[in-house]
């Protein structure tokens, strides 16, 4: 993880590999942000007419490297758009120094330490760009290079080493919180990115339970791992419908964060398939060979309970993964199947790669037991969100409105795209079976819907509940941007961190 420091130290005088600044679009051409004036001085004033000249605009991520002048201890300035400069008497948009401080770290991959001279007007401030910097700087490299390159140094390119925030003052209660609490969160995101990014050979349900049970431990998270002998003794027909034509048979992992003092808990479900080929139901050529990503949901659930854990947030918090790996084979689930799942309900599975919803809603019944104030699932659930929302942002969908607007608001306030969606009463009944209580699917025309309606059907009787359907955002395969990057992105982390903080001191609306 790259290092973070806070410094009182000026621009001009901190050593580093590169100084980072800011750069605007405004009304009469580029000017350079606040942070940089001493480097502005060094250039003579002329900052901004250089950049010009070499054809920056300073647009939002943009960024352009020049050599240092004399009066800098820096070899290298890198400037970085910031997008449209607000208004007199006004700040840049979190999320615009956030993504401007991740871009910049991306850039700089490879170096040992670079200083951030970005505006920094309050600890808000302060927690956006050293969020952005920390997130912009992860790369997974595991599976890269080799042990003998590695040893040699001539394995892939290591991210920046070390991020030192300029105008952060280190003995300021605000700004030294606001920095603790930007590691953390950004720790726990890239580990979502890694559990994403780690190939399915590697990350089997049971591979994935050793890992939250190792690290839950550590940060002081009770757990408890069911395995397939437990599943199967408990009638868990969703998960074990899922993964029983895979050799790698399912988990069901609970993680319990409690607090002496808190008088809230909230439930997070995660959908951990650790690999997707449709089972039966074969994905099309073309279709499988990013399914590593379809346990994005449970990562996040993950990273979030042990953030929540590091942070020591005034809330109990529970983390169900429900782990399964979906295989073709002569002991799967077949189409026309019914299951019996952990709430009694039974499912005709009509289409064995509408999975997710099976794994999840034993877990969203066994959650429901223990009576939680407010419940929250988090899946890479439908290719048909993707069509309606595309690939960068989730939907949103609940069973009380002001929780789906409240969960809405948390998204964008920290960074994270999101749209609310509704759960129209119409399409339940296309999911009626002539054999079961319910069939797996509806209608194609709605199908973020209709998975939703399914979901809703296995929480607890008058209990608050919200679905987010990652599939879009959670695995970006192009171009990386911003602070992210190619892969795995960490997408809901940093939501549901937010919604546990505004739980933990009353003030969610």
């Amino acid at each position: 993880m790259t290092a973070l420091t806070l410094s009182t130290a000026g621009a001009a005088t901190l050593r580093a590999d590169a100084l980072v600044v800011g750069v605007a679009k405004g009304p009469k051409g580029l000017v350079v942000a606040a942070g940089a004036e001493a480097v502005d001085k060094a250039f003579d004033g002329k900052l901004a007419a250089v950049l010009d000249a070499l054809g920056a605009s300073g647009g939002e991520g943009e960024t352009t490297k020049l050599p240092a002048p004399a009066g800098l201890k820096v070899p290298v300035v890198l400037a970085v758009g910031l997008g449209t400069a607000p208004e007199q008497d006004e700040s840049f948009d979190e999320e615009a120094l956030r993504r401007a401080a991740g871009a910049a770290a991306r850039a700089l991959h490879g170096a040992k330490k670079a200083a951030f001279a970005l505006p920094l007007d309050d600890a808000s401030a302060v927690t956006a760009v050293a969020e952005g910097a920390l997130l912009g700087a992860y790369a997974f490299t595991a599976y890269q290079g080799g042990e003998k390159k590695a040893a040699k140094g001539s394995g892939p390119k290591q991210p920046l080493a070390e991020v030192a925030l300029l105008g952060a003052k280190p003995r300021d209660k605000e700004h030294k919180a606001a920095a603790e609490r930007a590691t953390v969160v950004a720790t726990e995101v890239n580990i979502a990115r890694d559990l994403v990014n780690t190939p399915p050979n590697d990350l089997t349900p049971e591979a994935f339970a050793a890992v939250a049970s190792a690290t839950a431990k550590e940060n002081g998270v009770k757990v408890q791992v069911l395995d397939e002998k437990a599943l199967l003794k408990g009638g868990y027909g969703g998960i074990m419908g899922v993964g029983k034509g895979s050799e790698n048979l399912p988990r069901l992992v609970k993680l319990s964060y409690t607090h002496p003092k808190a008088e809230k808990t909230l439930a997070f479900v995660g959908k951990g398939i650790t690999y997707d080929s449709g089972g039966i139901s074969l994905k099309p050529a073309g279709h499988n060979e990013t399914m590593k990503c379809d346990m994005a949901g449970a990562a996040a659930v993950f990273a979030s309970v042990v953030a929540v854990a590091k942070l020591g947030l005034q809330v109990n918090v529970t983390g169900w993964l429900a782990l399964a790996e979906n295989m073709p084979s002569g002991s799967a689930t077949k189409p026309g199947d019914v299951l019996r799942m952990y709430s009694g309900k039974t499912v005709e599975v009509l289409n064995t790669d509408a999975e997710g919803r099976l794994v999840l809603g034993d877990a969203l019944t066994k959650a429901s037991e223990e009576n939680p104030d407010a419940i929250v699932d988090v899946a890479t659930l439908t290719g048909a969100m993707v069509l309606a929302l595309g690939d960068r942002t989730f939907g949103i969908m609940a069973n009380d409105d002001a929780f789906r607007t409240s969960i809405h608001e948390i998204a964008e306030e920290v960074g994270e795209s999101s749209w609310p969606m509704p759960l129209p009463e119409d399409l339940r009944k296309t999911m009626d079976s002539p054999t079961a209580d319910i069939a797996n699917m509806g209608v194609r025309m709605g199908g973020g819907l209709v998975a939703g309606l399914f979901l809703q059907e296995f929480v607890g009787e008058g209990i608050t509940w919200a679905h987010l359907d990652i599939a879009g955002p959670a695995f970006h395969e192009g171009a990386p941007y911003g602070y992210t990057p190619k892969g795995g992105t960490g997408s809901a982390v940093r939501t549901l961190v937010r919604l546990a903080e505004r739980t933990a001191t009353g003030d969610l609306g």
